[in-house]
């Protein structure tokens, strides 16, 4: 593995994250606008169900915008994980089965031509991950792989 392909890895997480929380924001303040004009009419109470409808809305965007902060926070400072010799959260594992990070749940994101999954250490390929050494096996969905290398 190149040695600028861990960064660059981050530097991937941290854009999807910094898109989520600005897709979060402006659709939170949308919805907060349309449910502040929907409060201005005085036509009764299919307007309040909608301005209730609205206030909603901006509520679970709010909670999106939330998450994706925290993950980003969380993503700051295992960023500087040093490398370990075993599976810890803020690894880059090249696996039989393919690239994982563990950092945050994200899904899948490509990095140098290179297809990486981003996991968080409590989900299950997370858990199965964690404290594992290069060469070591582990089992995920009753599939056997190994652990080819740590960064």
């Amino acid at each position: 593995m190149p040695p600028a392909f861990r960064p660059a890895v981050f530097a991937a997480l941290k854009t999807l994250l910094d898109e989520r929380m600005h897709t979060a924001h402006a659709a939170m303040q949308a919805a907060q606008a349309s449910a502040n004009e929907e409060g201005k009419s005085s036509a009764g109470d299919k307007y309040e169900t909608a301005r209730a409808m609205g206030q909603l809305d901006r509520d679970m965007h709010a909670r999106q915008y939330e998450t994706a902060r925290q993950e980003r926070q969380l993503l700051d400072r295992l960023a500087d994980t040093p490398s370990a010799d075993r599976v810890v959260p803020g690894s880059l594992v090249r696996t039989s089965a393919g690239w994982f990070v563990l950092a945050v749940s994200a899904g899948k994101l490509a990095v140098d031509g290179q297809e990486i999954i981003a996991v968080s250490a409590q989900s299950p390929v997370g858990a199965a991950l964690l404290g594992k050494r290069v060469g070591e096996g582990f089992v995920f969905m009753k599939k056997s792989a190994e652990v080819l290398e740590i960064a």
